[in-house]
């Protein structure tokens, strides 16, 4: 396998190391409500079903302003089992239901909390970079298997791992600019 075929294998999955943080970043509370926050939130509704549904499938879900999230259900017999997902999804707020649609008033947040927030954000991306030096640890193992079995010139081998160098950095440098605007976003009131 040529070097360049290993080098795109992985770039897909720091890119999918990427697409996932950004996915986990629309589920962290910033002080603003936001479809993001609860959308993901898996439902039982043992109508349907055992199988967990996510809460986008189940509701509409909207923000008639910045501090407020109301989930409409398709099926309004649903309402009681997402009140249930969203109490028991411990994400710091209480829905109110008036029987046919739940409100989700979003708290404004404390300094204190801002800061575990921005710590938990930090985790987030320090596990993406974990695992893009997983994809690239992997790439130069395949690099290092094709050399030693004589299917690869040292030549393309050292521009190989030069190469998995190259995007290991791109990527990392992109988790840190994600991180750094996430975080802004949340210690700034």
């Amino acid at each position: 396998m040529p070097y360049d075929e290993i080098e795109f294998e992985s770039e897909e999955a720091m890119e999918k190391a990427v697409d996932f943080l950004k996915k986990e970043y629309r589920g962290v509370r910033t002080g603003r409500a936001s479809p993001g926050l609860v959308d993901q939130i898996k439902v039982v509704v043992p109508a349907y079903g055992d199988a967990p549904m996510d809460l986008k499938s189940l509701a509409t879900i909207s923000t008639p302003d910045a501090s407020l999230l109301i989930v409409k259900p398709f099926d309004p017999s649903t309402l009681k089992d997402i009140a249930r997902a969203l109490q028991e999804a411990d994400i710091g707020i209480n829905p109110q239901s008036d029987g046919k649609v739940l409100r989700l008033p979003v708290p404004p947040l404390s300094g204190e909390r801002r800061q575990q927030i921005a710590t938990q954000v930090k985790k987030m991306a320090e596990g993406q970079k974990v695992a893009l030096r997983n994809a690239r640890r992997d790439a130069i193992q395949k690099i290092d298997a094709e050399k030693k079995a004589g299917d690869m010139p040292e030549d393309d081998a050292k521009k190989g791992h030069d190469a998995m160098d190259k995007l290991t950095k791109k990527y990392e440098g992109t988790i840190d600019d994600l991180m750094k605007a996430k975080t802004k976003e949340v210690t700034e009131i």
